[in-house]
């Protein structure tokens, strides 16, 4: 098909979903400088020979921060979007948070903290993991304050992984996690899931492949998942327990930044399962639950000879998390009630049933388990464009100007990814662009 450039925006759609190989530091600027290609060489002159890292060509960018830079983009030349892209919250922090927030910066507490964060958070984090999942962590030594869960994230994977290793990652996955492993030299294994199974990945799934990556060093672990929304019970996580019993030489990262927005249930730590504690890191946050997410705060809980190596890559990376963030986090734990923080869970309840509800309506579009958890939903499209979710989101973007992410850059092709953590009134007109759309598809 020939496409037109009618806009310079539908340009740089084209860019954005189509480039496998643009840095993801380069979604960060405005997107009209978002190049498909590294070049070093001025225009001006020749006399440079610097060559990137080859690390660098092996990294994909993120689909969603692409593709929400270019609708800031568009918004920018006064076109009117409707996004249902980026995993943040539509609602402000707890006001605890914000006059921690504040008085924080008014006391001039805007120095340099410990490299693991301040002592307060850290005791609060340890008493928080106790209270709520009955896990016991030495708030000295097992646990670390970073700049947001991602980070912790990467420096469990840099403390445990390099090259001649393997991390195993059950699909649907963050797009970050694969990335990730690659960065520190090590192999990404791609586990598929089943949409029947809500996602999760089998006991029988994972000694399969274990058997067959013996230099297997890390299993990633998400729930509720992104981009799934699916949850791990404690029988199913106690399941993938028995299994991983017989390889004592892979460690586990659980990143449980969702755990609090779970609608029926719980979700119980991976680390409190029987014998998983000494091989867990346990990563969370503070960007879903409390709407902290510019505020880049998050931790990883682990037995101090991870805890040990974790610390040591952060002294180098990045020294501490920021001040004002981390007195904020303190009253996150300590000032915001388990009743307040149900009450955006029972927001975020009623804008998941609207979703499924409404995509039930729309012909060949189906969701075989609905998402228990975090606030994704994601749809088997397969049905449309040939099972090309790449090409649906970028013909739903130009004909309708509404932005979603495919489902391919999550592991999950012939699947788009809704994220309703907006405004019911937003996710109104969404589903009701991208029914018209799709109903377009099908005349």
């Amino acid at each position: 098909m020939k496409m037109k450039t009618k806009a310079p925006s539908q340009l740089l759609l084209s860019v954005a979903l189509l480039s496998p190989l643009i840095h993801e530091a380069a979604a960060f600027v405005a997107p009209s400088k978002i190049l498909p290609t590294f070049s070093l060489t001025s225009t001006e002159t020749n006399d440079s020979e610097i060559s990137l890292n080859p690390v660098v060509a092996s990294v994909k960018v993120s689909k969603t921060v692409e593709i929400f830079s270019l609708v800031k983009q568009m918004e920018a030349d006064g076109e009117k979007v409707t996004s249902l892209c980026v995993g943040e919250p539509d609602f402000l922090p707890p006001k605890a948070v914000l006059d921690a927030a504040t008085a924080a910066i008014r006391r001039g507490d805007t120095k340099y903290t410990a490299v693991t964060g301040t002592a307060d958070l850290r005791n609060a984090i340890a008493d928080d993991l106790k209270r709520r999942k009955g896990l016991e962590y030495d708030p000295q030594t097992e646990i670390i304050v970073g700049n947001g869960a991602k980070q912790s994230v990467y420096q469990g994977v840099l403390a445990t992984c390099g090259p001649g290793d393997a991390a195993i990652i059950p699909a649907p996955y963050w797009p970050s996690y694969p990335e990730m492993v690659a960065l520190a030299g090590a192999e990404p294994i791609i586990v598929e899931t089943t949409k029947e199974s809500g996602y999760l990945i089998t006991p029988e799934a994972l000694r399969t492949v274990l058997e067959a990556n013996p230099h297997a060093k890390l299993f990633f672990l998400c729930s509720p998942g992104n981009p799934t929304g699916g949850v791990y019970r404690e029988a199913d996580l106690s399941a993938l327990a028995k299994v991983l019993k017989d390889y004592p030489n892979v460690a586990v990262l659980a990143d449980e930044i969702y755990e609090r927005l779970v609608y029926e249930g719980n979700c119980p730590s991976f680390a409190s399962i029987d014998r998983m504690f000494s091989r867990t890191m346990t990563v969370n946050g503070f960007s879903k639950a409390y709407a902290m997410t510019g505020l880049r705060l998050g931790y990883v809980a682990a037995p101090q000879p991870l805890a040990k190596a974790i610390t040591t890559i952060q002294s180098q990376l990045t020294s501490c998390a920021g001040s004002i963030s981390q007195a904020a986090g303190v009253a996150a734990l300590t000032q915001v009630s388990d009743d307040e923080l149900l009450e955006n869970v029972k927001i975020m309840k009623e804008k998941r049933d609207f979703v499924l509800s409404e995509l039930e309506k729309i012909p060949g579009v189906s969701v075989s388990v609905p998402p228990n958890g975090a606030f994704y939903i994601l749809p088997d499209v397969s049905g449309y464009f040939d099972g090309d979710d790449t090409e649906l989101c970028l013909q739903l973007l130009k004909s309708k100007k509404l932005a979603l992410v495919p489902g391919s850059s999550f592991g999950a092709p012939g699947t788009i990814r809704l994220s309703y953590a907006t405004s019911m009134e937003e996710l109104k007109i969404a589903i009701e662009k991208l029914a018209d759309f799709l109903g377009e598809q099908s005349t």
